[in-house]
């Protein structure tokens, strides 16, 4: 089987860019996934690109925060012009993947929030056709049924996953509380899935987040370092594999005092996979 292809959260080094770069380089990733320069010219995205290629790395895809699309809601179209703009930056870059959560889609498709969903990403999709990039839908708010049922509505290849295991075990305490209910462990994992959901969403995956967490019955849920949580990840490959996933496993560490050592942890245990 071909080697995983294993990329970093370039921020989440904390190191200035050009130390963040050879850094990587030096863990042995393969690329870097990068924030949302979409002020960048012409000339700029393509000394950009130069620039992490002359370190020997790609850039996976482009992380940008959509904004709430459903179409409808205050502020939605701005959301969905700004995303139009970073399917472009991505086109550009040449690693044609925009990464970004969109907000939190309604499990009922009665709820008139879910139409407004399917038209604001519907449009996305038309603009992504356009210019040549996907959208890379973040996991989390959702469980992976709801997902699915949101790109076969959409119908398009740009309408796609980046899968994050661990925002769904993260998510399901926050979303709880908010909805002022207790958290039942045993049922968020059924539903949620965030293993097994990689089965049921491998054939739209593109990205990947390499992350881990935990919880405990009462919700207090974590981020930890890879291999350390409740993702089963030797399962979790499998199912991508077993879909033909080809895309980056961008490993993401948002917490913790040894970002390096974490990542570095962590590069060396998907090698092991």
């Amino acid at each position: 089987m071909p080697n995983l292809k294993i990329a970093i959260m370039q921020g989440c080094l904390r190191l200035p860019e050009e130390e963040a770069l050879a850094k990587a380089k030096e863990m042995g990733a393969d690329g870097v996934q990068i924030g949302s320069p979409v002020d960048l010219d012409a000339a700029g995205r393509k000394a950009l690109v130069q620039k992490i290629e002359s370190y020997g790395l790609k850039i996976s895809a482009v992380c940008a925060w959509g904004g709430e699309v459903d179409l409808g809601e205050e502020g939605s179209e701005v959301h969905v012009e700004s995303g139009k703009r970073v399917l472009e930056l991505a086109a550009d870059l040449g690693c044609n993947i925009w990464q970004g959560h969109i907000g939190v889609m309604p499990e009922d498709v009665n709820h008139p929030h879910w139409e407004r969903f399917v038209r604001g990403c519907s449009e996305l999709a038309a603009y992504g056709e356009k210019v040549g990039a996907v959208l890379a839908m973040e996991t989390g708010p959702e469980p992976p049924y709801v997902v699915k049922r949101l790109i076969d509505t959409i119908g398009s290849p740009t309408i796609r996953v980046n899968y994050d295991p661990a925002n769904l075990i993260l998510w399901p305490p926050m979303l709880a509380q908010w909805a002022g209910v207790p958290y039942d462990r045993a049922a968020a994992f059924e539903k949620f899935m965030p293993t097994e959901g990689a089965d049921l969403l491998g054939p739209y995956v593109v990205h990947c987040h390499a992350k881990d967490a935990t919880t405990d019955d009462a919700g207090n849920a974590k981020e930890v370092p890879l291999g350390e949580g409740l993702v089963e990840w030797p399962k979790f490959i499998g199912y991508l594999r077993k879909h033909g996933f080809d895309g980056y496993l961008a490993i993401e560490r948002e917490v913790g005092e040894e970002p390096v050592k974490d990542i570095q942890t962590a590069i060396d245990y998907l090698r092991t996979l």
